[in-house]
């Protein structure tokens, strides 16, 4: 059997924080996931349109085992600046890479399009992401917002407002599993034009409204609902998520676990993986629980990464507030 963690929230998984930080006029936002100890990290990518930084440390082949922290932003390009205020917050604490006399934090990075939502991204020169970064850090905890907040303040899919989604799971054997996830997507997370979510049957608790699959099923359920088909804007897009888990795994285990992960992009958006989505979750294992998975049990705790990531997605969408010139309804409207 599994249930949720106490709070439904990827912080269930002990030895992370959360810190969300996020501007309301610019329509965008910045979320932390701390590591409070060095965790093991891996990613996987299945969108064609990634935006990242600090990726190809985290292959099993390569020398780094360990991460500080794992940032997902909004921003496009702009939004890697957000690594560097994530930097410099672990730097003051005298986190990172011991190297000589010096410290190097580990923060790889992810990000999703959120320029055209209605947001105001007159800037200047630099953009504000670097600070939205450290600000993140600075208010990490064990409780935070999801919906319209951090990464997904400006998140957009096909049919409602996206959203920073969180979800939590524990397994028969004691390891918790939790997702974080700015859900950005291309396509939709609920079903034809209803507001039936994909990810129902996972759904605990009715965490996402309880509405189940729609009977019956609308006849446009297969249609494919894109979010521009005919706009420049047609690569404005990408779902990026972190999968975690207090299990000991290593860095090719832990990329496993984020293989499986995206099942629950499967499950929960349609389409997912597109050649304009960025689509990537990164998977951290903090080895807090002090239990390595036995193969047989590996496959139960994929199965709870694919379910508690789309999870997460759903709740995403369904958090989501409405704010003034948005330019797609929230799901609660």
């Amino acid at each position: 059997m599994m249930r949720k963690g106490p709070n439904n929230l990827i912080t269930d998984v002990a030895g992370l924080l959360v810190g969300n930080a996020e501007d309301h006029r610019l329509k965008s936002g910045v979320s932390v996931v701390l590591c409070e100890q060095p965790a093991t990290a891996a990613v996987q990518v299945l969108g064609g349109a990634p935006g990242t930084r600090e990726t190809d440390l985290l292959a099993p082949e390569n020398t780094v085992q360990t991460v500080d922290a794992l940032v997902l932003s909004g921003g496009s390009a702009f939004g890697l600046d957000a690594a560097s205020g994530v930097q410099a917050a672990l730097r003051e604490m005298g986190r990172g890479f011991a190297v000589g006399p010096h410290r190097i934090p580990i923060v790889p990075a992810a990000i999703l399009f959120d320029l055209v939502n209605g947001g105001d991204k007159n800037w200047g020169r630099f953009s504000p992401y670097r600070d939205l970064g450290y600000d993140a850090v600075r208010a990490a905890g064990t409780t935070f917002l999801t919906g319209t907040a951090g990464a997904g303040t400006g998140a957009l899919t096909a049919t409602f407002k996206g959203g920073l989604g969180s979800a939590s799971t524990v397994l028969a054997n004691g390891i918790t599993i939790g997702a974080l996830v700015a859900v950005n997507a291309l396509g939709s997370a609920t079903i034809g034009g209803t507001r039936h979510f994909w990810a129902a049957p996972f759904e605990l608790d009715g965490e996402f409204g309880g509405l189940g699959y729609p009977v019956p099923m609308p006849q446009d359920a297969a249609l494919p609902r894109l979010k521009f088909r005919e706009e420049q804007a047609a690569a404005a897009n990408t779902t990026i998520a972190v999968i975690a888990t207090d299990a000991v795994l290593s860095k090719a285990e832990a990329k496993r676990l984020a293989i499986a992960a995206h099942d629950g992009f499967s499950r929960a958006l349609w389409p997912s993986h597109t050649p304009l989505d960025g689509d990537l979750i990164f998977a951290l294992a903090t080895g807090a629980s002090g239990k390595a998975p036995l193969l047989e049990d590996f496959i139960d705790l994929g199965a709870a990464a694919a379910s508690t990531m789309a999870r997460a997605i759903a709740r995403g969408v369904h958090d989501a507030v409405a704010a003034d010139n948005d330019t797609k309804p929230s799901w609660s409207q």
